[in-house]
């Protein structure tokens, strides 16, 4: 086992972050966790609870939550309300750098494979430029080069981890369970040529990676990518086999869908929007190959593995 450290965690309550928690306190690390509700948070032993909002929070407050950790784990994140991304990603990030001086050696920032934009096609690895589009991948790619700057200045050593899609279980984000849920029901369609892409990683994964780089001096001042690609149909595949439902009947073209989603898309329930056209014509593929060559690492989850804990999630909440 690696040497014991003292880690500090910015978002331990979330969907990744609780998950980082289990790994690190399996591990034996001793953990603080930033938490604006901290007497609703989970009790383990190993972790301690500071309170503290992020967007709001003094330099005394986040001082006494870094102090003693040599390491900070920075996964705190808003996906779905606009109004606070700036706050949180961005603000958030520079009063965590600027606490973080003198007291934190290391620093492992969750970011997102959004911040290289809507990019169509093409293989995707590190070296790629940054060109995010909406106010999360914004925000998101400035609290990233906010880390990646302070790291140059030598006020610490830093990793960045970029995943795809994130999915599991509880995942907060919808769009892999309706996708499942339209192909369960028969209503799904290929759009376009074969071979569209859909790149992801089961949170497990992303949680393995974010404590590893917590402790792997190999990690320390790189940028990964992680993710792993594949077909949309095998992907429906995958579904398919999981669920025993029928194959797609139906194959559209791209220019037929797109004009379906721009004349009928707003009308309310119906399936077919441009980012969904989108998202289902997508032949980007996200390279991991740089995390799996420095750190020998590769994905444990595979798709149906991860695809039918989801679906066995799905069955039990109907």
């Amino acid at each position: 086992m690696s040497k014991v450290r003292h880690i500090a965690l910015t978002g331990a309550g979330g969907f990744i972050g609780r998950r980082v928690a289990d790994r690190l306190l399996a591990e034996g690390h001793t953990l603080k966790a930033l938490s604006r509700s901290p007497e609703r948070a989970r009790q383990q032993a190993g972790l301690t609870w500071v309170e503290g909002d992020l967007t709001t929070a003094s330099q005394d407050t986040l001082g006494a939550f870094l102090d003693g950790c040599e390491v900070l784990v920075h996964m705190a994140g808003e996906i779905n309300d606009p109004s606070v991304m700036q706050a949180l990603h961005v603000d958030g990030t520079k009063r965590l750098i600027d606490a973080a001086q003198g007291r934190v050696r290391h620093w492992v920032q969750l970011s997102s494979c959004g911040v290289y934009g809507p990019v169509r096609a093409g293989r995707v690895d590190e070296t790629a430029s940054l060109a995010p589009v909406g106010p999360y991948e914004e925000t998101k790619e400035l609290s990233e080069r906010l880390v990646r700057d302070a790291a140059r200045s030598g006020r610490f050593s830093a990793t960045v981890l970029r995943p795809s899609i994130v999915y599991g279980a509880d995942m907060p984000n919808n769009s892999l369970r309706a996708l499942i849920s339209t192909v369960q029901r028969g209503l799904f369609f290929y759009i376009g040529a074969p071979g569209a892409t859909y790149n992801c990683i089961h949170v497990s994964d992303v949680a393995e990676m974010l404590a590893r780089s917590s402790v792997d001096p190999v990690a320390e001042n790189r940028t990964f990518n992680l993710s792993t690609c594949h077909t949309i149909e095998t992907l429906t595949a995958c579904i398919r086999e999981i669920t025993g439902c029928p194959p797609p009947r139906w194959r559209v073209p791209e220019g037929a869908a797109r004009l379906l989603a721009a004349t009928l898309g707003r009308l309310p329930g119906f399936p077919l929007t441009g980012s969904r056209v989108d998202a289902l014509t997508s032949r980007a593929v996200y390279s991991d190959e740089a995390v799996r060559t420095a750190l020998d690492w590769q994905p444990k989850v595979s798709l149906r593995e991860g695809l039918a804990e989801l679906v066995a999630a799905m069955d039990k909440a109907r």
